[in-house]
């Protein structure tokens, strides 16, 4: 069998878990640059019999899975994601198999996300390392509001991080109740007073096509010019372009993002460049401890399809 590793930005895949068997066997071999384009990745993957993804790194569509005819087993890092084709491949006879995911990975990045801002930690390193000192003032978070946008495990999370660190937690989603906030430790607002009067707003939504862009111009323009916002989630949630042009013109103070519209982000992009922004390469689940998970389970599950005996099977959706 031939086994590919897509998007093993670190080189780590082969470290973190145990392939003496599989590799006894089998070819296993991972690459670690994205490929973007399609009929580089065809070229790349050849014959490939099981194709192992890091979440939603490379789109794996019906297109792509179309030109790779020996494809019979995917496993993805963490739960299916909206860039794999699932039915495409249950059409094919594709065994589709999941991992697990840390549950704190991603809150723990998006609070250390709002410290940096607060505190202007990534310019004041920068400084020091350039010969320079002391900057611009920094900024208590106590005291301050915190407005979380979804209130589920990750927002959740983050709230009790805020709490700890003395804020005033506010929450808002769609069909957010007063009792499911104060059990995460907030108060339950309107999506319009959150904006109004929330210091650092981060944003904990799955995308769908229900909530793309549930960050929109008009939410953007209602926020103080001392006001930040937060993305870890996905880039479509938040309208790039409107937060682009907020920051530009100073309607708010910047941003902390680790996901984007288009990644890995384009050469020459605004948060490449930005003072105002804070970014990170889509690391908010990019933990040693996650990655153990993920490979260990990923090699599990290829020793059972090898087997015959398919493990953490995911369902195709219609």
């Amino acid at each position: 069998m031939r086994i590919v590793v897509l998007d093993d930005y670190q080189g780590c895949a082969f470290e973190l878990a145990d392939w003496s068997r599989i590799r006894a066997a089998h070819e296993a071999i991972a690459f670690s640059d994205h490929i973007a384009d399609e009929d580089e990745l065809v070229r790349r993957l050849g014959g490939v019999d099981v194709l192992c993804i890091m979440r939603e790194r490379t789109a794996i569509t019906k297109s792509l899975i179309d030109k790779l005819p020996t494809l019979k087993h995917i496993v993805t890092t963490g739960h299916v994601h909206a860039a794999l084709d699932t039915k495409a491949a249950a059409d094919r006879g594709i065994v589709i198999s999941t991992t697990g995911s840390s549950r704190y990975a991603t809150a723990e990045l998006t609070f250390g996300l709002v410290l940096a801002l607060a505190r202007q930690i990534v310019a004041h390193h920068n400084s020091v390392q350039s010969g320079g000192w002391q900057l611009a003032l920094g900024h208590d978070v106590r005291g301050k509001t915190l407005g979380v946008i979804g209130l589920g495990n990750l927002g959740a999370q983050v709230a009790g991080f805020g709490k700890a660190f003395g804020m005033n937690v506010v929450g808002w989603s769609q069909n957010l109740t007063d009792e499911q906030a104060a059990k995460a430790g907030a108060i339950r607002v309107s999506k319009e007073e959150m904006f109004r009067t929330a210091d650092y707003i981060t944003v904990h939504y799955k995308l769908s096509a229900r909530s793309q862009g549930i960050v929109g111009a008009q939410d953007i323009a209602l926020m103080k010019p001392t006001a930040y916002l937060i993305n870890t989630s996905r880039g479509p949630l938040i309208d790039e372009v409107a937060m682009i042009a907020a920051i530009r013109e100073g309607r708010i103070a910047g941003a902390g993002i680790d996901v984007f519209d288009e990644e890995p982000l384009p050469a020459g992009h605004f948060f490449r460049t930005s003072r105002k922004v804070i970014v990170t390469p889509h690391v908010g689940y990019v933990s040693h401890e996650n990655y153990v998970t993920y490979f260990n389970e990923m090699v599990d599950n290829i020793e059972g399809w090898l087997a015959g005996k398919p493990v953490r099977v995911a369902a195709a959706k219609a």
